[in-house]
């Protein structure tokens, strides 16, 4: 006879687990207003065919990718040694390691992350297999970049 679903399920946990939204509360992107997913989906647009034009190159290179989105007037953010924003609101990184077959593999990509507004950020990333562009509200610890794991 089957189970009674756990009384301590979260509202909105994707796989009913409970705590869900306590354990990966930093991998759960912040809300957007309206007018900033407007926003950020414009932004978005812009990107994605300058993305997909790259990886149909097979050019997905960090250098490559940041000077693509420099050229469409995005300015790379600065920090001060204390790590305070000075401007910008571009950052273009190598893709996360992550284990495979036991061992930390790095693969050839980059990933984009863009702040439209306080609220709004275009993430994306282009790689050998696909490339993807997305808007979403910050992560509360990275950003606009998804963290590669939970606390």
């Amino acid at each position: 006879m089957p189970s009674a679903a756990s009384p301590y399920v979260e509202p909105g946990a994707n796989d009913g687990a409970p705590h869900y939204r306590e354990n990966n509360g930093s991998r759960i992107s912040g809300e957007m207003s309206a007018a900033s997913a407007l926003d950020a989906q414009r932004e978005a647009a812009r990107i994605e065919p300058v993305l997909k034009r790259l990886w149909q190159k097979r050019t997905w290179d960090p250098k490559s990718v940041r000077g693509a989105m420099l050229k469409l007037g995005y300015k790379e953010q600065r920090f001060d040694p204390k790590g305070n924003l000075l401007g910008g609101s571009l950052l273009v990184k190598p893709l996360e390691a992550r284990f495979e077959n036991g061992r930390e593999v790095t693969h050839e990509g980059a990933r984009v992350g863009l702040r439209v507004r306080e609220d709004a950020c275009v993430t994306a990333f282009v790689q050998k297999t696909n490339y993807q562009v997305s808007a979403n509200g910050p992560y509360p610890e990275t950003g606009c970049f998804e963290p590669p794991f939970g606390h």
